[in-house]
């Protein structure tokens, strides 16, 4: 598929967008160097400082790798800030479904190769959520962000303890979908309100070293909120 000229206006902007569709499109391959700047500027009829400017913020997003003497080379075909985009415009059930998959390998993990300071992250994140509830132990309407916060703030302790780091990795891209999930759920009245002995449960199944009994418990966990809305789009 042959370049095309870019426009006069946000030249760096639709290089970029040339060029990451160009990668996408498997124009160069995983592995592949890419032309050099004089032939995408001669390509694409704009400057070189255009070109290295484009590059550079396909390099910084992760698609692209310049090595010293030896050109830009393709690293992904995928640019992670697409996918992060494609994650925040997910829905709650698809973002639910993505957790268990994610949480209940990472406790089965965690179970395996947790350290205590893992146990008293988990433990200190739930004692803080218990501040910001009310009388009746439910999270108090003008804290729901902090209670959020802290209830992330204690699955991504659970997801660190499996200690992989491509997993660490992975949920920190997605917890920011995590939350934002978490706190639309927790507005909403027909929305089941937080366990906190669902939440003790994950963190006890982990200690105990049982890896079986401690991907099931974060399924456990996860399925409650999965089937309300579920029953709410009408596919329960």
């Amino acid at each position: 598929m042959a370049l095309r000229a870019a426009g006069r206006q946000t030249l760096v902007d639709t290089v970029m967008e040339q060029l990451r569709a160009q990668v996408a499109a498997g124009e160069w391959r995983v592995g592949e160097r890419i032309p050099t700047e004089h032939a995408l500027a001669e390509q694409l009829k704009v400057g070189r400082n255009t070109v290295r400017e484009a590059v550079r913020v396909l390099v910084h997003a992760g698609m692209l790798r310049s090595r010293q003497g030896e050109g830009t080379f393709v690293v992904s075909a995928a640019d992670p800030a697409e996918v992060m985009r494609g994650l925040r415009l997910a829905g709650v059930r698809d973002v639910l479904e993505l957790r268990i998959a994610l949480e209940a390998e990472a406790a089965r993990l965690a179970a395996l190769r947790h350290e205590p300071a893992d146990l008293e992250r988990m433990r200190a994140a739930l004692d803080a959520q218990t501040a910001f509830e009310d009388a009746d132990g439910q999270p108090d309407s003008g804290s729901l962000e902090l209670y959020a916060d802290h209830d992330v703030e204690f699955h991504r302790a659970v997801v660190e303890a499996a200690h992989n780091s491509a997993l660490t990795a992975t949920y920190a891209w997605f917890s920011s979908s995590v939350r934002e999930a978490l706190v639309t759920a927790l507005g909403d009245h027909d929305m089941p309100r937080i366990i906190h002995g669902d939440h003790h449960a994950l963190m006890e199944a982990i200690a105990s070293g049982d890896p079986d009994a401690a991907a099931h418990a974060a399924r456990v966990l996860l399925e409650r909120p999965k089937q309300a809305v579920e029953s709410l789009l009408g596919d329960g």
